[in-house]
């Protein structure tokens, strides 16, 4: 019997033991919880304002990409009114010099048709004289 009750003792302290540690793990995790707990709100708070002002950077470069996309499709419109303008004026200027030049062209090639006719006069005259000419010397 008094082995049974020296068993049984160790088997209470034992239990007492586990009891006691189990307890201390229960609270020290508890206080670990707590403190992870202000830990998670420190950061929070510490970085709610970040998320602010990330925000604002997003929303004012957002509304910064929108302003240069505008610009663009203005330079764009001016590039393409310039393009179409210099390539009506080349076309004005285009016919404005090509219609006087086919004239002037026509001109001289009129004068020149004139020249040929002349001289074919005059050499067709010469012939005409040297072959009397000749006619007389033929015997």
């Amino acid at each position: 019997m008094v082995w049974r009750d020296v068993f049984l003792g160790v088997i209470a302290v034992a239990t007492l033991a586990i009891a006691v540690a189990q307890i201390f793990v229960i609270i020290t995790a508890g206080m670990m919880a707590r403190r992870v707990g202000r830990i998670v709100d420190q950061l929070e708070r510490d970085v709610k304002p970040l998320f602010g002002h990330l925000n604002a950077i997003g929303n004012d470069a957002s509304r910064a990409v929108a302003l240069a996309t505008a610009q663009v499709e203005r330079a764009d419109k001016l590039f393409a009114d310039l393009a179409a303008r210099v390539d009506q004026t080349l076309n004005v200027v285009q016919s404005s010099i090509a219609a006087p030049a086919r004239e002037g062209r026509a001109m001289v090639s009129a004068f020149r048709a004139a020249l040929q006719v002349l001289r074919d006069l005059r050499t067709s005259r010469g012939r005409q004289g040297r072959g009397d000419d000749e006619d007389a010397l033929f015997i």
